[in-house]
């Protein structure tokens, strides 16, 4: 039989509390973090999201820390020959090496640094930003290819861990904003999830 809200419930013939529909106490659909945890979530949205678009600030335009002046894109550089050049182990090696400079290439890396960076610092489309960071992360993880002890010349390779290293971190850490919809705490995904055009394509969430 179904206790009424206002029906009072006694425990050990003593103590009454007064009854509410599980309606009214179970969290709100999509609920899944405490304010606390919410918020250090989007802090950690920012944080990540800051290293790639730092990444692309400091590719574009040479800001002296990975990429001299010199190397910016703006100045002629090439943001992906220096690093798939030199890719030296791995199945993708000589595939590495033939994208290494290509106009393609630099555009689609640059774009994806930018996109994902300003997507989780504003905390909208993050599913979109997982799947393109996780791709992203994906492919920098084979370039370097973490299982080879020895370069293809036999030179060690420095790899200090046969399967995760940061690339595999830096997609999980996208994965994580995304699930736990980290963008509506300090973000703008609430108002993002409410636009006609996001409604219609939830993937873009």
């Amino acid at each position: 039989m179904a206790i009424r809200q206002q029906e009072p419930v006694r425990l050990n013939g003593s103590v009454e509390l007064p009854t509410r529909p599980a309606a009214t106490t179970a969290p709100a659909h999509g609920t899944v973090l405490t304010t606390y945890a919410a918020r250090f979530f989007a802090v950690f949205r920012v944080a990540v999201g800051f290293v790639f678009l730092w990444a692309f600030l400091d590719k574009t335009f040479g800001l002296g820390y990975a990429t001299p002046s010199a190397k910016a894109w703006i100045n002629g550089g090439s943001p992906t020959k220096g690093f798939l050049s030199h890719v030296a182990a791995g199945p993708l090696e000589s595939t590495f090496h033939g994208w290494a400079g290509a106009p393609w290439a630099d555009w689609l890396f640059m774009l994806g640094l930018l996109g994902i960076g300003v997507a989780l610092i504003l905390g909208v489309a993050l599913r979109l930003a997982a799947a393109s960071g996780t791709a992203m992360m994906l492919f920098m993880w084979a370039a370097e290819w973490p299982l080879a002890k020895h370069t293809s010349a036999g030179a060690p390779s420095a790899s200090t861990n046969p399967l995760i290293d940061y690339h595999v971190i830096y997609a999980l850490a996208v994965i994580a904003v995304a699930v736990l919809a980290a963008g509506s705490t300090w973000g703008l995904g609430r108002l993002w999830a409410r636009l006609p055009f996001v409604r219609r394509n939830r993937w873009l969430l």
